[in-house]
């Protein structure tokens, strides 16, 4: 038991030492990315009103913006999700894994995140309002 809790010590140390580091918690300069990242992504488009809740199976893709924000791709409309809790988890080298039971994507839920390379567990993040951007009709 002793040897456990050795061990658990190191990693809380090392963990404490990667958040200090920038890692673990976005740092400014590169959440100041993230958005330059997504700002460039969204270029054209107009923010429409927030909604609760998207359908699952008109997601083509998802992308993350570390520290900041993940944005579904539904064709013609993009929906921006800045998550209520647990946006600094958020990492472009993680794969989003969500289990709902329903068919639709909602602020409620709540979304794993893991390293797309080890596939080991990497944090989650509490979705929020969904706010879609769409090209203006000319």
């Amino acid at each position: 038991m002793f040897a456990s809790l050795a061990k658990f010590a190191m990693m809380a140390g090392c963990l404490g030492l990667l958040a200090g580091a920038g890692i673990a918690a976005g740092h400014p300069a590169d959440n100041a990315k993230a958005e330059a990242k997504l700002a460039d992504a969204l270029e054209g488009r107009v923010a429409g009103t927030p909604v609760d809740c998207i359908q699952l199976h008109n997601i083509r893709s998802s992308r993350i913006f570390n520290g900041t924000a993940i944005l579904y791709d539904t064709g013609s409309t993009l929906y921006l999700n800045r998550p209520d809790s647990g946006a600094t988890w958020l990492s472009d080298d993680d794969v989003l894994v969500t289990d709902t039971h329903s068919p639709q994507l909602c602020s409620i839920d709540t979304v794993r995140l893991f390293d797309n390379a080890s596939h080991m567990p990497n944090g989650s993040v509490s979705l929020g309002k969904f706010v879609p951007y769409t090209k203006p009709k000319t």
